[in-house]
């Protein structure tokens, strides 16, 4: 094995590593996690939330015992082999081992390390936008044809995993056309690598069809929710946060496509990043959607830097450019990463309040990050389903209904009870509800704002609050779990209606 693979292997061992420490003890999974992990019990070529890629992968963690080491694992494998891709690249651009190592460090110490702590589609999304990259770069390089096919087989593979990698086609089709690259739309072989775009895409596809397109209810729900909060301004400053601690590589690759004779021809890059930021900026986009235009900047802009320091005093500032990503990683770590409980994040709010803004999704600033808060109180709450369940008659058929899909899937994630199933009609749940036995008992999981009615006690025999989520850090803090026994109504046919008006309410706006 020659030094570069050596070198290659110990950056990804410390990618690896990196990201198992980067999470304090004291948080469980992410509320999207469950969702992504329960849909391995319900495989199938495409869902209301995702495409189907995802699922593929928690079907694996399953396999290999569903531990949290497995979860943590996946997502961390896609990062490091984002980083392998750049690698690779630099080696292709003839660039040195400084140059593969700096752009290494730069990408571990990096907004990456965030999206590669959750098993959620962007981790990988992120290593398709960069293949595509590394392909159109390879072709641009040999004209080899080979290279088409591969970037097809990325976009394929992509829009499989997530449709944001569209957004990436969307920005370089433009910038093929103002490049000198714009004659590979004259190549037959460009055209046949969008069929087999199509081709692997094509199940989900067929499945979106079938299902009355319930990517267009997805859609919806997040602009009408989510991306409605989102300040276009907000979107472009964050760009620069994603990569701050190695911002002058990116500003060094961007002046290299102009300045650098061999990289001229690869001017199609920036043009892309330039063509789907402002497409992204105007669809409101969130800022991190964006994190997969950058990782091939870095073989540009690494090669560049190391360039530009060969001069005899170049030697003392090469150690230099790779100091500051992690030395300004570590400064900002305790501000974006869960490394600590939630009391001593705080703290730390408390100490940089100008430098922390937790503002959520609904638009309100809060003691902490979402994504910190989505991590908390689910073991409680299964906990205590379980001891709810405990307490239904044995022989009689107990059904768990919750209000949002995170309550259903860490449920079924983290339950002690063989065979227990937790339901919704949130999100993908809506499909999976199996009413084929006749329920007799329920344990409501319900949201403090809501509450249980007495028209939904009124249907039971006895009615029991089991407790309620205590942590005050969670996002589900004061969520109820409640217990009602012995059905004095025909329970399966008013959820059978209510489960009708939800499908037909995602056919209305689709």
């Amino acid at each position: 094995m020659n030094q570069r693979n050596i070198f290659l292997l110990g950056f990804i061992l410390l990618k690896f590593i990196l990201q198992y420490f980067l999470i304090d003890s004291s948080y469980d999974l992410h509320r999207d996690e469950y969702l992504h992990l329960d849909q391995a019990h319900h495989l199938a070529w495409g869902y209301i939330s995702v495409p189907p890629m995802t699922s593929w992968f928690s079907y694996l963690i399953y396999l290999l015992g569903k531990s949290e080491f497995w979860v943590k694992f996946f997502p961390a494998l896609f990062g490091a082999l984002t980083i392998a891709l750049v690698w690779k690249a630099i080696e292709r651009l003839g660039g040195s081992l400084y140059a593969q190592s700096l752009a290494s460090i730069c990408l571990i110490f990096s907004a990456l390390a965030r999206l590669n702590i959750l098993f959620q589609p962007n981790s990988f999304d992120i290593l398709a936008w960069t293949f595509v990259f590394y392909s159109l770069l390879c072709y641009i390089q040999t004209g080899r044809n080979k290279w088409l096919y591969w970037l097809g087989a990325g976009l394929g593979l992509g829009i499989l995993n997530k449709y944001n990698i569209a957004f990436q086609l969307l920005g370089l089709v433009p910038a093929l056309l103002i490049t000198s690259e714009r004659k590979v739309f004259k190549n037959p072989h460009l055209y046949a690598a969008f069929g087999l775009s199509f081709l692997i895409a094509l199940p989900n596809l067929l499945w979106q069809v079938q299902n009355d397109f319930p990517v267009v209810w997805h859609m919806h729900m997040l602009s009408k929710y989510q991306l409605v909060h989102v300040n276009r301004i907000d979107f472009i400053t964050e760009q620069f946060f994603f990569f701050f601690g190695s911002v002058f590589v990116l500003i060094l690759a961007a002046i290299s496509y102009f300045t650098h004779p061999a990289f001229r021809k690869y001017q199609v890059f920036i043009w892309a990043t330039v063509f789907t930021l402002s497409i992204f900026t105007y669809f409101r986009a969130k800022g991190y959607y964006a994190i997969g235009l950058y990782p091939i900047h870095f073989a540009f802009g690494a090669i560049y830097l190391s360039h530009l320091l060969s001069k005899s005093w170049g030697r003392y500032l090469k150690p230099v450019a790779m100091i500051i990503p992690v030395g300004l990683f570590i400064f900002a770590a305790p501000m974006t990463f869960p490394i600590g409980n939630p009391d001593y994040l705080k703290r730390v709010k408390n100490r940089h309040p100008d430098l922390m803004e937790n503002r959520w999704e609904d638009g309100e600033i809060h003691d902490l990050p979402q994504d910190f808060a989505d991590m908390l109180g689910w073991k409680e709450l299964a906990e205590k389903v379980d001891l709810a369940y405990s307490k239904a008659p044995g022989g009689e058929y107990t059904v768990i209904i919750c209000d949002n899909y995170g309550q259903a899937g860490a449920i079924n994630f983290y339950t002690k009870t063989v065979g227990l199933q937790a339901i919704t009609l949130n999100a993908d749940y809506v499909n999976w509800i199996d009413l084929s036995r006749q329920i007799k008992n329920i344990i409501l999981v319900r949201e403090r704002v809501d509450g249980i009615t007495e028209r939904e006690i009124s249907f039971f025999e006895k009615s029991e609050e089991i407790g309620i989520i205590s942590d005050p850090n969670a996002r589900e803090y004061g969520t109820i779990i409640h217990l009602l026994l012995g059905n004095k109504t025909d329970i399966n046919a008013i959820l059978e209606k209510e489960i009708e008006q939800k499908r037909t309410e995602l056919k209305e706006i689709n």
